[in-house]
């Protein structure tokens, strides 16, 4: 830990902020918009958050603790900006997140950066079937690598919470597949 202790003490030294915050962009880029992808499921409005979530990355810097690592922060900064930005366009729209999310997968089939199969893709609305809660959990554990010590973390949940939670996701998504799949 002692690199990201470095890279910390730079992101809060006004000499070396922004040297830092693009070592910062370039190392975790990547990783947080596949994770926020994951929840918003449109690449545009991936790169969208993405870039909300280093904004306020870069302007809360000097209020982390490192109670957690850089990267947990990072990742609930992300899960946070993800869930509000759902919930901005279902108020915007005059609708529900189910709703913003059912568009959000209706447009896959013709997003030019989904690169999914039709198995792919029932996957998708088998997760938009669950509640937020779930769905956020399934995803994170799912399509992440993070244990669920470190998922606990970041969602500030027990690991016994998170583990009934993913279970049961999965036992929904199984059910939906099963009765929805039309290839083999």
């Amino acid at each position: 830990m002692l690199i990201e202790q470095e890279l910390i003490d730079a992101l809060q030294s006004d000499t070396r902020r922004e040297s830092a915050f693009r070592e910062l962009v370039r190392t975790y880029s990547k990783r947080l918009y596949w994770h926020i992808r994951s929840i918003v499921l449109n690449h545009e409005d991936a790169d969208d958050v993405l870039q909300n979530t280093f904004i306020k990355v870069f302007k809360n810097i000097d209020g982390f603790k490192g109670d957690s690592q850089l990267y947990t922060w990072m990742y609930r900064i992300a899960t946070n900006e993800s869930l509000s930005f759902i919930k901005k366009r279902a108020r915007k729209h005059q609708v529900s997140v189910e709703e913003v999310q059912q568009q959000a997968i209706a447009q896959l089939e013709s997003d030019v950066y989904f690169e999914g199969d039709a198995a792919q893709l029932l996957l998708q609305k088998a997760i938009a079937t669950l509640p937020e809660k779930q769905q956020l959990i399934f995803k994170m554990k799912y399509f992440g690598s993070q244990t669920y010590e470190e998922l606990s973390e970041i969602l500030e949940t027990s690991v016994g919470g998170l583990k009934s939670s993913y279970h049961l996701a999965v036992k929904k998504i199984e059910t939906y597949i099963k009765a929805h799949e039309t290839f083999h």
